[in-house]
């Protein structure tokens, strides 16, 4: 039986299947009391929560305080997973912390963004990517962060959770504790204010 679709879907479903099994089993193994399972829940997501978070919060130490407040929050409610992707449970959780960590923020004012010159947080490229390909996604990487950085938190936190992250309206707003329509205003409003920003690298985002 072909397992691959025209467009690879069918693969990555699979891979996608096999992948919450593996962490269905995970979750199993950290709620019969064994450590191991829930460390290994850790190293399975923890890159991908510390991205998620930084785009949040670009504080790479601020960032890395929010993702091991989420992996604890995690582990003292895994009774309350009630199945389902794991990965997205985790996201939930980590976006949590990165908001309560915004809050506070707001409440001690400080500089909470430092220069986007370090790359280290964002997934290797593959390795058989040319260097121009690499470059060039740096650059709209730093473009982007810089853009994300002018909005104001509440269009940036929405913009990340639907446009990169995939959450739809009703999750988000349950999420920020808005409306369906706030949410819709929010990356509406983040969007035009990001062209704006993107306007003078509009070079790196053609083609």
């Amino acid at each position: 039986m072909d397992e691959r679709a025209p467009d690879g879907r069918v693969v990555t479903e699979a891979a996608d299947a096999a992948a919450q099994r593996i962490d269905a089993a995970l979750i199993e193994e950290a709620l019969r009391g064994r450590l191991d399972g829930f460390n290994q829940l850790v190293l399975r997501h923890q890159d991908h929560l510390f991205a998620l978070v930084y785009r949040l919060v670009p504080d790479r130490d601020a960032a890395a305080d929010a993702v091991q407040e989420a992996f604890f929050s995690a582990y003292r409610n895994l009774a309350a997973f009630r199945g389902g992707s794991v990965r997205s449970w985790l996201g939930r959780i980590a976006v949590n912390a990165a908001l309560d960590l915004q809050r506070a923020r707001r409440r001690r004012p400080s500089q909470p963004y430092p220069e986007f010159e370090d790359e280290s947080w964002q997934p290797p490229a593959e390795v058989d990517v040319e260097p121009e390909t690499k470059a060039l996604a740096a650059e709209r990487s730093k473009a982007l962060a810089r853009a994300l950085e002018r909005l104001p938190s509440e269009q940036r936190n929405c913009i990340v959770l639907f446009d990169v992250e995939g959450y739809d309206y009703a999750e988000i707003a349950r999420i920020m504790r808005v409306e369906v329509g706030t949410v819709k205003s929010r990356i509406h409003r983040g969007r035009l204010a990001l062209r704006n920003a993107l306007a003078g690298d509009r070079e790196l985002f053609r083609g």
